[in-house]
């Protein structure tokens, strides 16, 4: 049987970066075995799921690229399969109704706080009679389903990324809720640990690869498994994305959701490429910057770090920098057309947009910087006083009186040659460095010393019919 992995996300929330990254080494490990990669909705939280999030982790995962091979499963569909399965285990004997009160846990609690002992439940309830059982249910007392855990018990598993691992009963907190509480001989809504098992096993899950944050859980459902005779997957547990202080990458962190990802206009490409490097990277010798399909045939479990991977926005930046100049001009001047016309900025022809685009492709990190560096292609800035200082300390106003002389002897448009021809003239007429005066224009032309390259930019503003304008405007102003 080809090997199947899928991602499991709860639709309670956006598309979190740490979800993302799951379905991405699923995806990867998927495609590296030339396997499966499905997906399913974990929705049986019936009370935080919204159809809206399912909608938007669909569309998440669409828009970085991980395509999923099946059709996605609703686990809530499958509520009845699951509460079988718990009478099963109830008939097995292997799992007892619980009718703790809330006001018993809280004083088991209080008890255990006060003695300096971990929280952990007693099964006090574990050992009761069908007659006490019948007696509860008859008193109108409501119960949970809970799996007897052995103290003694030892659960042990090779993991892909971190090896042996071995857990001790004692250390589960006690016997494991399968549902929510339920009044008569109802059984509640089924919870994560049993629901997870068994629709894994319903899926033919092969691989179960997720966060290190579902360790303790790997080791309650392994129990859940046996005491189903299911087969058990291979279990991976990546490191988890930490914040700059080292904790876990969480909503106070400020971006974590894929859709504010997008927003603040970094490419799905580099945005998987950079996830792949958290708590993964290539072997010596190969570049950081490839393709998923690229990656796809490189990527290895057992690669994967097991220390925590901690979120950096300046590599980020950078890989997100490298892909937008290596993309083809074309398809990036069809992004950045969106933003101009959101800004309600006209370009005056096709050719005209994309001989900017690539004036300012190298610059931009984000795609969303293409509104700050464009901006003076379409709006006259106003000189800051830096400029101001420079073209008043240099004595510049007769150098500019002579460009706007010479541009308006030219009929046509301007072109390099020309540009150099007038650099050249005014330099020797009027004995100063050729810097003095392009400084100059820039002035003129964005209101500051820096910018794109000079003659390039003059050109695009001579195309508008703008150049002439700005230099007298400048001159106004001096």
């Amino acid at each position: 049987m080809k090997n199947r992995l899928r991602l499991a996300p709860s639709p309670t929330g956006l598309l979190h970066i740490g979800t993302a990254r799951t379905a991405l080494f699923n995806w990867l490990y998927a495609k590296k075995t030339k396997g499966k990669f499905l997906l399913r909705i974990e929705d049986t939280d019936l009370s935080r799921s919204k159809p809206e999030f399912t909608k938007n982790i669909l569309e998440g995962l669409s828009w970085l690229g991980l395509s999923w091979d099946e059709d996605p499963i609703n686990q809530s569909e499958r509520i009845n399969v699951h509460k079988v399965i718990i009478k099963k285990l109830l008939d097995q004997g292997v799992a007892y109704r619980c009718f703790m009160s809330e006001e018993e846990s809280q004083q088991l609690r209080e008890t255990q706080k006060k003695n300096g002992l971990p929280p952990k439940h007693d099964n006090r309830y574990r050992g009761l009679s069908k007659s006490e059982i019948k007696s509860f249910i008859n008193e109108g007392k409501s119960s949970v389903i809970r799996f007897k855990i052995d103290d003694n018990v030892q659960i042990t598993w090779h993991d892909q990324i971190r090896g042996e691992i071995k857990w001790l009963g004692k250390d589960l907190g006690g016997d494991m809720v399968l549902s929510r509480r339920a009044y008569g001989d109802d059984i509640g809504s089924p919870l994560y640990n049993l629901a997870v098992v068994v629709d894994d096993n319903f899926m033919n899950i092969t691989h179960v690869i997720r966060g290190e944050d579902h360790i303790s859980n790997t080791a309650k459902q392994i129990l859940i498994y046996k005491a189903l005779k299911y087969e058990l997957p291979q279990f991976s547990h990546t490191p988890l994305i930490l914040n700059s202080e080292g904790k876990k990458l969480s909503k106070r962190d400020s971006v974590t959701s894929i859709d504010e990802f997008r927003e603040m206009g970094y490419l799905p490409d580099a945005l998987t490429n950079y996830m792949t490097l958290l708590g993964w990277s290539p072997k010596s010798g190969e570049n950081e910057i490839q393709s998923l399909d690229d990656i796809s045939r490189i990527f290895d479990l057992k690669d994967v770090n097991k220390a925590g991977a901690k979120f950096n926005w300046e590599k980020l930046n950078w890989i997100n920098s490298q892909y937008i100049k290596n993309m083809d001009t074309n398809e990036l001047f069809n992004i950045f057309i969106k933003y101009w016309e959101k800004e309600k900025w006209e370009i005056p022809s096709r050719k005209w947009g994309l001989d900017l685009t690539l004036l300012i492709q190298d610059s931009i990190v984000v795609l969303k910087d293409v509104i700050d560096q464009s901006k003076p292609f379409f709006k006259l800035q106003e000189l800051d006083n830096k400029s101001i200082d420079f073209l008043k300390e240099n004595g510049v106003k007769s150098l500019l009186i002579n460009v706007i002389e010479l541009l308006s002897k030219k009929s046509q448009t301007i072109d390099r040659n020309y540009i150099k021809e007038i650099i050249e003239e005014i330099s020797i007429k009027h004995n100063i460095k050729k810097s003095i005066l392009m400084k100059s224009l820039r002035i003129a032309f964005f209101g500051c010393l820096s910018g794109p390259d000079l003659i390039k930019s003059w050109i695009l503003l001579s195309e508008k019919g703008e150049d002439l304008s700005r230099i007298q405007k400048c001159l106004d102003i001096i």
